[in-house]
C-alpha cells in the first residue's frame, strides 16, 4: 500500500508540473515557433505584407540580399559595433566591479549610481545622449579648444559607431558589473588574504587568482553582450536612426544602420516583408551561430582555468 502512494503521489506531481508548462509551452509555441516558421516560409515568396503570397521565388530573395550593399554595410557594422561593445562593456563592468567590491567609502552608492542607467529605456535614453551629442559636446568642445568633439559625433561617419558604443557602454555596464559583483562575492577572500601574505601585489592577484575563479561569470557577460550588441535596435533608431550617409560598393548607404534596423526598414519601411522575412532568417543563423562559438569557446577556457 505504501508503493502504491508513493508512487500515485509521484505521478500526481509530474500531471501537475505538466499542467503548470502546459500555458508557457503553448505560448511559446504560438508566439515564436509558429510565426518563425511561416516568417521561414515567407521568405521564399513574393510576400508584400498586405496581400497573400502569390508565388514562391525560391532563393531570389536570399540572393537579392547578398547583393544589397545595404545589407553587406550592415552586417559589416554591426560586426564592428559588437566587438567595440563587447570589449567596452565587459572592460567597464568588470573595472566597476572591483571598485564597489573593494574597500572605497560609498562602495554602495557607487553601486546603485553604476546599475541606475540599465533602468533607462532605449528610446529615451537614445533622445537624451542624441541632445548630447548635437549640443552639449560640441560647445565644450570649443570652449576648451578639442576639435575632435567640437563637432556632431553622431552626424560623421568615421565616429557614429563609437558614439553608439559609448552610449551602450553607459547604459549596459552597470547591469553586466552586477554579474561580476555576484562572482567576485562568491570568491574566497581566505584565497585572496594568502597571495596577499604570500607578496602579490593587487592586480597580480586579480590576474591570477579572480579572473580564473571568475571564468562562468565570464561566460555569461560575453554571451549577453555579444547577443545585445548583434540585437541593438532600440538605441540605434533613437540616437542616430542608422544615419549619417556613407558610401559603400559605389552606393549611399546609412553609416550606422545595424542588422535589426535594416531588417526593419527593408520590411516595414520600403514594405519588402518577403525579403525582410529572409533578412531576419541569416541573422537568426548568424547569431545562433557566434553566440555557439563564443559558449563553446568560453566553456573550453573554463576546463583549463
Amino acid at each position: 500500500m505504501v508503493k502504491q502512494k508513493f508512487f500515485s503521489g509521484r505521478r500526481e506531481r509530474k500531471i501537475t508540473e505538466v499542467l503548470f508548462l502546459v500555458p508557457t509551452v503553448l505560448a511559446f509555441i504560438m508566439v515564436i515557433v509558429i510565426p518563425f516558421i511561416i516568417g521561414i516560409y515567407y521568405s521564399f515568396t513574393n510576400w508584400d505584407g498586405v496581400n497573400p503570397p502569390s508565388a514562391v521565388v525560391g532563393l531570389n530573395n536570399y540572393k537579392n540580399i547578398f547583393t544589397d550593399p545595404a545589407f553587406l554595410h550592415a552586417f559589416l557594422v554591426t560586426v564592428e559595433f559588437t566587438i567595440l561593445n563587447v570589449i567596452a562593456v565587459n572592460v567597464v563592468a568588470f573595472l566597476m566591479a572591483l571598485l564597489v567590491t573593494s574597500q572605497v567609502k560609498g562602495r554602495n552608492l557607487y553601486r546603485a549610481g553604476f546599475f541606475v542607467p540599465n533602468l533607462i529605456g532605449g528610446i529615451v535614453l537614445g533622445s537624451i545622449w542624441q541632445f548630447i551629442f548635437a549640443s552639449i559636446l560640441p560647445a565644450f568642445g570649443k570652449m576648451i579648444g578639442w576639435s575632435a568633439i567640437s563637432s556632431s559625433l553622431i552626424t560623421n561617419a568615421n565616429t557614429v559607431v563609437g558614439a553608439m558604443v559609448t552610449v551602450n557602454t553607459w547604459q549596459y555596464a552597470g547591469y553586466i558589473m552586477m554579474i561580476y559583483v555576484a562572482s567576485i562575492q562568491g570568491i574566497s577572500q581566505q584565497v585572496m588574504e594568502a597571495a596577499s601574505v604570500d607578496g602579490a601585489t593587487y592586480w597580480v592577484r586579480v590576474r591570477k587568482i579572480l579572473i580564473p575563479l571568475m571564468a562562468n561569470a565570464f561566460t555569461i557577460s560575453l554571451f549577453l553582450t555579444l547577443t545585445n550588441s548583434f540585437k541593438m535596435y532600440d538605441v540605434n533608431l533613437a540616437l542616430t536612426n542608422g544615419g549619417p550617409v556613407a558610401m559603400f560598393m559605389g552606393k549611399p548607404v546609412q553609416a550606422s544602420e545595424l542588422l535589426a534596423l535594416n531588417i526593419y526598414n527593408t520590411a516595414f519601411k520600403y514594405s519588402k516583408q518577403a525579403e525582410g522575412q529572409a533578412k531576419a532568417v541569416i541573422f537568426f543563423i548568424v547569431l545562433v551561430v557566434v553566440s555557439l562559438v563564443q559558449v563553446s569557446i568560453n566553456k573550453s577556457k573554463e576546463v583549463e582555468m
